[in-house]
């Protein structure tokens, strides 16, 4: 391989979990350089939901890096699988979105996503283009390249065969349909989270039965979330969302705990392995290490919304930590003075529900004006006033 070569592999092989396989993946890189003719790196997205979070965004980076090494990506939006659903890591069937739910939610992906990708030279595709052609012919024959047995070593519908869980046919489907977008992209690298490695090789070996060279794989892993456990997820509610305020974005990422800000640097920065290496020592010299939390926080803001809003963010969350009061928060109009506490909360949307404001008052996370409240029976007269809970759900709101 040349100097350009084992570079390209090197950028390629940062932070991810699995390159498979790495030899063939290096000769991959050598024949590209010498004939001149771009690599196809594809990526899938089922559009599940109307919006992309930070954990999507780790195999997006990869994907960038690509194209910035001039490769051809392609952003793969997944319209037809999505009326299956992707099973991976399930432990139940997932509902079935209606066609309507789909194109809304797919309105959205690609101009998220280029938050991070260029879009300019991002190779753009559906995969009902060509599922939707296959028919009841083309499914069945589709579905002889494999048999129950080997869709059945799939962990999650083993643990789910086991433990007599159901499993509906149309969810064998789904790998299938996904390894089928690689023959017809004609794939030379797939991306995906490590959820995804049994879709990825399914992909090879499909390419393999229509003749075509089988596509490497790339594993990315799967970023925790907020609570620093679980994986980050809309459904869940430990998410950071790429499309919501700065403010918001920059206070979220300076939640995440200190040990976790390393895992979110090494698979969201874009900063080199040696400088986030001289972090790692300033930090352990004795540097606060809330410092460079700052700095990243700031990086993923200036990326979504520009440098300004990061200074900006780091502004707010800096007054809202001497317990001021942030400038852009909702203006809530609500009558039946006076209101309970509990009632009170639910209504302006700072509580999910009465019972859940009334705990939050006994925890003293609540504040009227700055002021914490402690009487769970408190009845609130008419009246403007700031409504806080916790460090920042904040409301004003006039009462009559």
């Amino acid at each position: 391989m040349s100097d350009r070569a084992q570079e390209a592999l090197a950028i390629t092989l940062r932070g991810v979990d699995e390159l498979l396989i790495e030899s063939e993946f290096a000769q991959k890189l050598a024949r590209s350089e010498l004939s001149g003719k771009p690599l196809r790196v594809k990526l899938g997205l089922d559009p599940t939901a109307p919006d992309l979070h930070l954990g999507h965004t780790v195999v997006l980076n990869k994907m960038r890096q690509l194209q910035d090494l001039g490769h051809t990506v392609i952003f793969l939006i997944g319209d037809f699988t999505s009326m299956i659903g992707d099973p991976s890591g399930r432990n139940i069937t997932r509902p079935p979105l209606t066609k309507e739910q789909i194109e809304e939610n797919a309105k959205t992906y690609f101009a998220q996503a280029s938050l991070v990708l260029d879009a300019e030279r991002t190779e753009i595709r559906y995969n009902s283009e060509w599922c939707d052609p296959l028919g009841a012919r083309g499914m069945i024959q589709l579905s002889s390249k494999y048999t129950v047995a080997r869709i059945l070593e799939r962990e999650d519908f083993t643990k789910r065969f086991k433990a007599g869980t159901p499993i509906s046919v149309h969810e064998l489907l789904y790998p299938l349909m996904q390894g089928y977008d690689s023959v017809a992209l004609h794939s030379d690298l797939e991306l995906g989270g490590t959820d995804q490695k049994f879709n990825l090789l399914v992909g090879r070996e499909l390419q393999k039965d229509w003749g075509q060279e089988p596509q490497c794989i790339l594993t990315m892993p799967l970023l925790e979330g907020l609570d620093g456990v679980e994986k980050m997820s809309k459904s869940k509610g430990n998410y950071i969302s790429i499309t919501e305020p700065a403010n918001s974005m920059f206070a979220k990422v300076m939640s995440i705990s200190d040990t976790m800000m390393w895992r979110y640097y090494e698979l969201l920065s874009a900063r080199s392995l040696t400088e986030l290496v001289q972090l790692r020592s300033e930090v352990e010299a004795g540097r606060n290490p809330r410092d460079i939390k700052v700095a990243l926080a700031q990086e993923i803001v200036t990326r979504f919304h520009s440098h300004q809003a990061g200074q900006d963010a780091l502004a707010d969350f800096d007054n809202r930590a001497r317990g001021g009061i942030p400038d852009d928060i909702p203006d809530v109009r609500l009558d039946g003075a006076p209101l309970g506490i509990g009632q009170l909360l639910k209504q302006a949307n700072l509580c999910a529900s009465s019972s859940e404001a009334l705990r939050m008052v006994e925890q003293n996370g609540v504040r009227i004006d700055g002021v914490a409240i402690s009487d769970k029976a408190l009845k609130i007269e008419a009246g403007t006033f700031v409504l806080q809970v916790g460090k920042r759900k904040f409301a004003r709101v006039t009462l009559s």
